[in-house]
């Protein structure tokens, strides 16, 4: 259990210089850095890495087999959620997939993105190669930017890698000495601000709005002449419902460029993928940075490696979890489209940061007594290949539903849709621990590391490490 592997970071290495249980990505002599090898990996790291990233494609899944405008609430679909033959099994399901795992498992993704800033520096700044480990981590985050906005625009609008790359190379690497309380802080102040702006853009956006309409419908009902700022309200409203809910004509007009093949689906989601990578850029910054701040923290006290006791892990598992499911069941509970996304809005990273936390104790109060050795190995493997597992999923699934037969977008009720996600996830758990007994990364991985330390890495394992 504690032979360790690792993907979009690294991990730890004993040594004076570090911090007890510290991760290093950069072994070997002084001032030579390099990838770190397999048995310098801690494995509760990676086990979480690959819980996290097979949980996010529990929200994913939508994106890719539904339009955007159904992510949070699919009340126009091409066959419908919350009514119809099956509306009970997607409603349970909808309501499962916000409680159990809407941003949650992309928070701990962030929060182990966070920690990496960390290990990877720590081993050569000990060793007297700082202005080295600098170097590489800017060349590490720069081509991970690199890979989110081809991943952004030849496979899929919805990419996070540009924004872990962006937050890297802005504010980790000056923040990776600071001490765990004011990380902790840190974090807090950008979660808090994030809520904040977040439940002011709702209230001052579609709430504001409804409203406004409301009150000049009922002066038209009344028979009162409307001013032209009230009408102007009203088709306000109209528009931002069509934004919500589309009509049936832009729902066929969707299927069919969706329909249509490769360049046409992409061509089609084109003003997606650039809104995402330039305008939403602030919804990278809130949403990631205040838990990568946050994932320093919890690696500098020993949360993330597994330090801490069984019972730490317990009450927090409980309190996080006890806080968490509750709230986002009463959020989800509204049935109207624009309170049901205030109240998600509002609250939305309270219940990420309580179900990250609790969902990471619980991961690791299983890793650390040893339960199902047979799951944290695999789920360990397609940790260390989170990079080619992340891009192998939005591949596989742009496949499934988009550019080939048989392209099943709109065309799955909303349960069946996590089908085809436990499908995607047996996938990752099967040949991940296959490809890691012959090669050291994943092949992504290898790609990165070569051009991050621009040297070709040794990809093929020594049989003796066999």
């Amino acid at each position: 259990m504690k032979t360790a592997v690792n993907g979009l970071n690294s991990e730890l290495l004993d040594t004076p210089a570090l911090p007890a249980g510290a991760a290093e990505e950069l072994a070997g002599p002084p001032h030579l850095p390099a990838p770190v090898s397999r048995q310098e990996r801690i494995s509760s790291v990676d086990t979480l890495r690959g819980v996290a990233l097979l949980g996010i494609l529990a929200m994913n899944i939508t994106s890719f087999g539904l339009p955007p405008w159904a992510y949070q609430v699919p009340l126009s679909t091409p066959l419908p959620v919350f009514s119809g033959p099956h509306w009970r099994v997607n409603t349970i399901t909808w309501f499962l997939r916000w409680i159990l795992a809407e941003g949650k498992m992309r928070a701990l993704f962030s929060m182990l993105f966070g920690a990496g800033a960390i290990l990877l520096t720590a081993r050569a700044e000990a060793r007297g190669a700082a202005e080295r480990a600098a170097d590489i981590f800017t060349r590490r985050n720069m081509w991970l930017m690199v890979f989110g906005f081809l991943h952004c625009y030849l496979i899929w609008y919805g990419d996070i890698l540009y924004f872990y790359g962006l937050m890297g190379l802005l504010f980790l690497y000056p923040m990776r000495k600071l001490r765990a309380k004011t990380l902790f802080w840190s974090a807090a102040v950008v979660l808090v601000l994030n809520g904040v702006v977040w439940t002011g853009i709702l209230l001052g956006g579609p709430y504001s709005a409804r409203a406004k309409a409301a009150a000049a419908d009922k002066l038209y009902h009344e028979g009162k002449p409307l001013t032209q700022e009230q009408q102007g309200d009203i088709v306000a409203w109209h528009d931002l419902q069509e934004r919500y809910r589309p009509p049936q004509k832009k729902i066929d007009a969707d299927m069919k460029a969706m329909h249509s093949g490769y360049l046409a689906a992409q061509l089609h989601n084109a003003k997606d993928a650039f809104d995402s990578e330039t305008s939403e850029t602030y919804y990278g910054f809130g949403d990631v940075l205040g838990f990568m701040l946050l994932g320093m923290g919890l690696y500098r006290n020993g949360f993330l490696t597994g330090k801490l006791s069984n019972k730490t892990y317990g009450i927090t598992a409980a309190l996080a979890l006890g806080v968490c499911w509750p709230l986002l069941f009463f959020c989800c509970c509204h049935f109207d489209q624009i309170t049901t996304m205030l109240w998600m809005g509002g609250p939305y990273d309270i219940g990420r940061f309580t179900g990250a936390l609790g969902n990471a104790a619980v991961v690791l109060l299983v890793w650390k007594n040893g339960l199902m050795p047979w799951l944290t190995r695999r789920f360990a493997a397609v940790g260390q290949m989170a990079l080619s597992n992340y891009l192998l999923t939005s591949t596989s699934c742009k496949i499934l539903f988009v550019w080939c037969p048989p392209h099943w977008y709109g065309r799955l009720e909303y349960y069946q849709l996590y089908f085809v996600m436990a499908g995607v996830w047996a996938v990752n758990l099967i040949w991940s621990p296959i490809w890691l007994r012959h090669f050291q990364f994943g092949p992504v991985e290898w790609v990165w590391r070569s051009l991050t330390y621009w040297r070709r890495q040794p990809m093929r394992l020594e049989p003796a490490t066999v």
